[in-house]
């Protein structure tokens, strides 16, 4: 388990797959001070994502990979172990990483999932909330093990869905709440001794 002690951050890469709403928010967040978090990555799945042009005013460096091949997964693991990247924030990422990438990774990939897990992993999450006539929805930052959506939760925020929510509007909702449960799922995770 990777732990922020004293001035030193916690060498980060984020990967994402769209807008990059919640990477930007990290990065954000690893810019202040009391953040355990230095971005020093991004990796996108997709070459058209508009974060990879919010990065263009950034330092931080940006790789564009499909992610589709083992061969991918090994220059991603060259270009991590390089930066000496210690940690690995799925934000909006929308690929699946091998069991063998996970496990090189050793426990230090986190995620954050737009549902109340263990209720609603996959896709298409919102739609399936309000099909269902939930009460409730909500946002779960986690742990990333070889089974989709299903490692050890760090984080959950809960919020009421309105008789007027669509998936839309519920997707609005949850992506402000997602914004602030990452830092504090971050903290927590990168706290714990």
């Amino acid at each position: 388990m990777v732990e922020s002690t004293g001035n030193t951050k916690i060498k980060t890469a984020i990967f994402i797959s769209g807008n990059g709403s919640n990477m930007k928010n990290l990065i954000k967040y690893s810019k202040l001070k009391t953040s355990p978090i230095y971005v020093n990555l991004v990796l996108s799945s997709n070459k058209k994502a508009n974060g990879i042009r919010y990065l263009k005013k950034t330092k931080i460096v940006s790789k564009i990979f499909n992610f589709k091949n083992k061969k991918d997964e090994e220059k991603i693991l060259k270009i991590l172990k390089k930066r000496k990247i210690n940690l690995i924030c799925l934000a909006g990422f929308m690929r699946i990483l091998s069991k063998d990438f996970i496990e090189k990774f050793n426990g230090n990939i986190l995620n954050i999932h737009p549902s109340l897990l263990p209720k609603y992993k996959g896709l298409n999450t919102h739609e399936r909330v309000i099909m269902n006539n939930e009460k409730f929805s909500g946002c779960t930052v986690h742990l990333v093990n070889s089974k989709l959506d299903s490692g050890k939760i760090i984080l959950q925020k809960k919020i009421r869905i309105n008789k007027k929510d669509n998936p839309r509007t519920l997707s609005k909702k949850i992506l402000k709440e997602e914004h602030v449960l990452y830092p504090k799922a971050l903290k927590k995770f990168l706290s714990r001794t």
